[in-house]
């Protein structure tokens, strides 16, 4: 029973660590995937950042407009596709540096970025940025589409409260909210409904 188990164990590692090693899509199709987030009007000027062989996070695009897309990381399970306001950059990077290190969920935000934030180390736009992410059960390269996919806005108004907004603080599908009301990573959220 206890060989039996050690073995169930290992292959559960195994299979886990052959997910996390995903080889990701060509650069092309990673550039194709990532700009869905954004508005088309603003596509194919926006930078994009994707995977290289090794996994690593590397400029496929250059960009000439404000907005960076993301491709979908393929060490993760689901499809995700984001891009975002130039000026977002420091703050998006620091909190894929601080997930890299293990540090995720609100201690990445009230630990780290917000305090980074606060003490003027971590450069972040006092006016509103946005964010458009875009979800799905994976993209089909062959007609240029996400499968299943969802969008959500998101935008980022640093202290911003309910009062200063009139949002409400309260999560509706299909309905603005504020999100971290009066913290440095005060968001606006919408989702498709």
């Amino acid at each position: 029973m206890k060989t039996q188990l050690m073995t169930f164990v290992a292959m559960i590692l195994l299979a886990g660590v052959a997910t996390a090693q995903t080889p990701p899509a060509p650069a092309e199709q990673q550039i194709a995937a990532a700009i869905l987030a954004a508005p088309e009007e603003r596509r194919a000027e926006a930078g994009v950042l994707g995977y290289d062989a090794q996994g690593k996070l590397v400029t496929l695009r250059k960009g000439t407009n404000e907005l960076i897309c993301l491709a979908d990381n393929p060490a993760d399970a689901r499809f995700s596709v984001a891009c975002y306001h130039k000026d977002l950059e420091p703050f998006m990077a620091r909190g894929r540096e601080l997930a890299a290190q293990g540090i995720t969920g609100q201690d990445r935000n009230e630990k780290y970025r917000w305090k980074e934030i606060k003490e003027g180390t971590l450069p972040m736009p006092k006016e509103p940025r946005m964010v458009y992410v875009l979800s799905g059960k994976g993209f089909d390269a062959e007609k240029g589409a996400v499968i299943e996919g969802s969008l959500r806005w998101v935008l980022y108004w640093p202290y911003a409260t309910a009062e200063s907004t009139g949002l409400s603080t309260k999560a509706k599908r299909g309905a603005p909210w504020l999100m971290d009301a009066g913290t440095a990573g005060a968001h606006i959220m919408i989702s498709n409904p």
